[in-house]
């Protein structure tokens, strides 16, 4: 009789002799072609191209990046083990599962909200070798709900920067080519509430590059970024500001103008001088590096050691920042950030008036 986990798989059981397959078979593995008994032609080997690039940008790169790591990690963990990744075992998985909550190696425990991840991660890679993973599996699903139960916790929030830190950090920027791209990003992701990979994605106008996340329109009254987020299409409005040395969309202009960017993307490189503008994309990770430097240099949280206040801000800071601080209905801090919910802009709002709404009294008590 087969096994619960020989039922799980699609694939047939010629495939098990690939057991051992790491990273850099994965592009081979998970790629697109004709079915064996169909004839190439022209038009059908055009269209399996056109078809490989879709299948690329149907996830982000991060995320891309994130799985191809939580693969190597478990086919290294079912080695140490003596176990084989492939074919997908719900058993196996479900002991993975439970060892990266325990921490029972040498490494940490690992958090609920990592551990889910790193299943989509197993059930994504799966996938792509032409197995399922069956995340409803009742090995699994036990497993992991007792996980939750047991270590499931609030989420860290990082601090966020409010009004008086993005002043104080903009104001430790010089004036050269890299002070004033820096000063760009902090006042356009704070008063767009951005997400780093949203600010270094955008291009100058409309489809300038293939790995464009969006574009910018400067207007008379502020700047429109259409962009290509996680959440699908949006626009995001950016007014003016009340003085030209905090304005996001001021800092923007001065950017683009003495860079001399009239193409491709906004956000790029310099030279080490800081006085030429490369055409290289800057990487998300400038944002994250950008904000904690700023955030030493302004003196933010001095009263901590530097360690826990490198800690304390990311990149989401920006966005945390400006729910915290946009002092408007919820409802427009909601479609700003681009949340399909209320709640979820709520868990970005650091200060707010809880009990603003007090339904105690409402219901006459």
């Amino acid at each position: 009789m087969p096994s619960e986990a020989e039922k799980s798989t699609s694939a047939p059981s010629g495939d098990f002799e690939d057991a051992r397959i790491d990273d850099r078979d994965h592009d081979e593995r998970g790629d697109i072609a004709l079915p064996a008994h169909v004839a190439g032609t022209g038009t059908l080997d055009r269209l399996v191209n056109t078809a490989r690039d879709y299948a690329r940008v149907a996830s982000s790169e991060n995320t891309l990046k994130a799985y191809a790591t939580d693969w190597t990690h478990f086919t290294r963990w079912c080695r140490m083990k003596g176990a084989e990744p492939l074919p997908p075992s719900p058993e196996i998985v479900a002991l993975y599962l439970a060892d990266l909550a325990s921490g029972s190696g040498p490494s940490p425990a690992l958090a609920v909200s990592t551990i889910d991840r790193r299943l989509s991660g197993l059930a994504w890679n799966y996938a792509q070798r032409g197995f399922i993973l069956d995340r409803k599996n009742r090995h699994i699903a036990t497993v992991l709900a007792g996980i939750k139960r047991k270590h499931a916790r609030p989420s860290v929030q990082k601090e966020a920067i409010l009004a008086e830190d993005i002043l104080a950090m903009v104001a430790t920027l010089t004036y050269d080519l890299r002070g004033l791209r820096d000063r760009a990003i902090l006042l356009l992701g704070y008063a767009g509430g951005l997400r780093r990979s949203e600010l270094v994605s955008l291009d100058v106008h409309k489809d300038d590059t293939p790995d464009s996340g969006g574009w910018v329109e400067i207007m008379e009254k502020g700047a429109l970024l259409t962009l290509n987020a996680k959440t699908g299409w949006r626009e995001v409005e950016i007014g003016r500001g009340s003085k030209d040395q905090t304005c996001p969309v001021h800092a923007l202009e001065q950017w683009l103008h003495f860079a001399k960017i009239d193409f491709g993307p906004v956000f790029v490189g310099t030279s080490r001088d800081g006085k030429r503008a490369s055409k290289t994309r800057l990487n998300d990770k400038h944002v994250a590096r950008l904000i904690k430097r700023t955030v030493l240099d302004a003196g933010i949280r001095s009263e901590l050691p530097e360690k826990d206040r490198l800690a304390l801000f990311s990149g989401h800071s920006l966005r945390a920042g400006l729910a915290s601080s946009a002092e408007v209905d919820e409802r427009y801090v909601q479609k700003h950030l681009g949340h399909a919910s209320a709640e979820m802009t709520r868990r970005y709002q650091r200060r707010r008036d809880r009990f603003r709404v007090n339904l105690t009294k409402a219901a006459g008590l």
